[in-house]
C-alpha cells in the first residue's frame, strides 16, 4: 500500500465566469500542485466546494483527474456524501482513476449510530477496494465525532487506514487519536487550512492537506521542518499565517484570487454560499501577497503551465 504523508493540497474546481466547470484551468492549478512538490493531490474535497458539484460533475472529474495526474503523485478521491450508494460509487471511480484512498466526510446523518457509521465505511471500502481517510471535521463541514468512536471505527473496521482530523485543537487530538487508535491507523492527518501545521507534524501528523494556493510555501516548510531547521519552518509558518487566516473566512474565494493573481486562472468564479471579497479585502489580499513577494512570485512555477 502506497504511504500518504507530506503536502497533499486539495485541488479546487475551477469555473468559467459562466458557472460552467473549467477542465483546461482546473488542469493548470493540478500541474502547479504537482510541479510545487507536493507529495500528493486530493479531489474532490471541501475546498473543491464538492457539494456543489453533481454527481455526473464529480463522476467525470474524477476520472480527468486521474488521467491528467498519470501516477505522478498519488491521488486521494474525495467520496463524501451521506448516501452510501453515491459513496461507493465515489470510491469505485477513484479506483479506476489510479486513486489510493478515498476521503470521505464523518456522514452528519449517521451522527451518534457508531453502528451505522461502520457500515457506512465498510460498504466504501468494499465497493472500491481502497483504503478509506476519514475525514472528521467540526461543524457546520462536519460532525466532529468525538475521538473514541473514530478510534474505534479504526479498530474495527480494517478498511479505514488515515484519519483526517480537522476538529479543534486539532494538535491535541492528533495526539490523542494517535493514542487510542494504535496501529489500526497507518497515519493521521492534520487539515483546518494548515493554520496549525507546526503543532500538528510536532504531535505526530503525517502530513497536511490544505488549500493549494500557496502549495510550495508548505512543501517548503514540512521538508524544513523534517529536516530539523526548526526556525526556517517556523519563519516560513509565521509568514503565512495572515494569509491563511484570511482563507478561513472567505475559503474558496481566497484561494481562488490567489491562484487568478498567479496567473493559474482567468475566472475566481466560485458556485458555494459565502462572504464575497469587497475592494477594502481585496487591497488587504494583495498587501498580505506584497509581503511574501520574494518567497510567492504571482506567476506560475516553472513547467506548471505545460
Amino acid at each position: 500500500m502506497t504511504q500518504l504523508h507530506g503536502v497533499m493540497p486539495i485541488l479546487p474546481t475551477i469555473f468559467t465566469q459562466s458557472g460552467a466547470v473549467d477542465e483546461a484551468a482546473t488542469r493548470r492549478v493540478l500541474d502547479y500542485i504537482v510541479a510545487s512538490g507536493a507529495q500528493g493531490v486530493v479531489f474532490p474535497g471541501l475546498a473543491s466546494e464538492y457539494d456543489m458539484l453533481s454527481v455526473e460533475e464529480r463522476l467525470h472529474l474524477t476520472a480527468r483527474v486521474g488521467e491528467w495526474l498519470g501516477g505522478r503523485v498519488p491521488f486521494v478521491v474525495g467520496g463524501s456524501t451521506g448516501d452510501t450508494n453515491e459513496a461507493i460509487a465515489y470510491a469505485e471511480a477513484g479506483t479506476r482513476a489510479g486513486a489510493v484512498a478515498a476521503m470521505i466526510l464523518t456522514p452528519k446523518a449517521f451522527a451518534g449510530d457508531l453502528a451505522a457509521m461502520a457500515r457506512f465505511f465498510r460498504a466504501a471500502h468494499e465497493g472500491s477496494g481502497i483504503a478509506i481517510m476519514l475525514q472528521n471535521a467540526p461543524a457546520p463541514m462536519g460532525i466532529g465525532m468525538p475521538l473514541e468512536q473514530v478510534a474505534e471505527l479504526a479498530h474495527h473496521e480494517p478498511g479505514i487506514k488515515y484519519v483526517k482530523e480537522e476538529a479543534p485543537p486539532s494538535g491535541q487530538r492528533i495526539t490523542r487519536l494517535t493514542e487510542l487508535a494504535g496501529d489500526s491507523l497507518e497515519a493521521v492527518f492534520g487539515g483546518a487550512g494548515a493554520r496549525f501545521v507546526l503543532d500538528e507534524l510536532t504531535r505526530g501528523a503525517r502530513g497536511t492537506m490544505p488549500a493549494c494556493e500557496i502549495t510550495e510555501l508548505h512543501v517548503n516548510m514540512l521538508a524544513e521542518h523534517a529536516a530539523g531547521e526548526e526556525g526556517r519552518a517556523r519563519d516560513l509558518f509565521e509568514r503565512t499565517l495572515p494569509l491563511l487566516n484570511m482563507q478561513a473566512i472567505f475559503r474558496w474565494r481566497l484561494t481562488k484570487a490567489v491562484l487568478q493573481r498567479r496567473g493559474l486562472i482567468d475566472s475566481a468564479y466560485v458556485r458555494a454560499p459565502g462572504p464575497e471579497l469587497d475592494r477594502y479585502d481585496r487591497i488587504e489580499l494583495d498587501a498580505l501577497l506584497a509581503r511574501l513577494a520574494d518567497l510567492l512570485p504571482l506567476e506560475a512555477p516553472q513547467g506548471a503551465l505545460a
